[in-house]
């Protein structure tokens, strides 16, 4: 009883330095966002603010279009997560469903694709895009990410197709159903937890992405949220800490994105439990 105990308690210290370890840099943000520049420039910084403003806000939102900024990055994070899922779904279908050398050879490409590095990525996509006429446009943008969530997100969605058991397809396709109602009928139903989980990580890769915004973007009414931020950086690489660490408000339609989906994972994994 006394080692039960005593793991028990150390689990939770464990678990707590966790979370306190997960929420130091968020905790430092929104004490900065409440500081003067006389406490920021302090050599000796306190946790709370002495004489806490909202100037910090007013300079952010002034100085920069942080909402219009959010909006697009919101706007280009749900195309391309939306696209990416519904390409990569049945095509994750089939490369677990049919282990032959096409399927071996689209995971080889999907392993590959990812040691690439962004430099050498965005050469032939700006090509490409230049020749379709999609340079600095959010359209162009989202199809970029598409390319670049698409590998991951197949490699995901693989491994729950497998997780699927198969006798549920072949009686599917005693009663008479062909591959695609299979698929959108019994399969897609118990991929919800894997679909909901593959999205909300393409959302997070665009929502967070800079180097491709950065070289594709050129008007400001089109950037997105992570390169204007880069506008509170001055020439001389100092950055204007106050204004920074405000415009985390600009971020919470991420994380109504996110808290919206949780829920969503949580509540499809336990219908697909009852399914099963």
């Amino acid at each position: 009883m006394r080692t039960s105990t005593g793991g028990r308690v150390g689990q939770y210290a464990a678990l707590l330095a966790y979370l306190v370890f997960l929420a130091f840099p968020f905790l430092w943000l929104v004490a900065t966002a409440f500081k003067s520049p006389r406490e920021l420039g302090s050599l000796h910084p306190s946790w709370i603010p002495e004489d806490p403003t909202l100037d910090n806000f007013r300079q952010a939102f002034d100085e920069q279009p942080l909402l219009r900024a959010a909006g697009n990055s919101l706007l280009a994070a749900a195309g391309a997560a939306l696209i990416a899922v519904l390409i990569a779904t049945p095509l994750a279908y089939v490369m677990a469903r049919h282990r032959g050398r096409l399927a071996k050879a689209a995971t080889g490409w999907v392993v590959v694709s990812q040691a690439f590095p962004l430099v050498l990525v965005i050469i032939p996509l700006f090509l490409v895009l230049k020749n379709l006429k999609m340079i600095n446009s959010l359209a162009g943008l989202v199809m970029v990410y598409v390319v670049w969530a698409l590998p991951f997100a197949l490699w995901m969605l693989v491994g729950y197709v497998r997780a699927v058991p198969g006798e549920l397809e072949e009686a599917a396709a005693v009663d008479g159903a062909g591959r695609v109602r299979t698929l959108v009928s019994v399969t897609a139903p118990l991929l919800a937890p894997g679909i909901v989980a593959t999205g909300l990580f393409a959302f997070i890769t665009a929502w967070n992405e800079f180097f491709f915004a950065l070289v594709l973007l050129k008007t400001p009414e089109k950037q997105t949220l992570p390169v204007v931020l880069t506008h509170f950086i001055g020439a001389e690489g100092v950055a204007d800490l106050g204004p920074l660490a405000a415009a985390f408000l600009a971020t919470l339609p991420s994380l109504v994105v996110f808290a919206i989906i949780q829920r969503r994972i949580t509540g499809g994994m336990l219908a697909g439990a009852v399914k099963s």
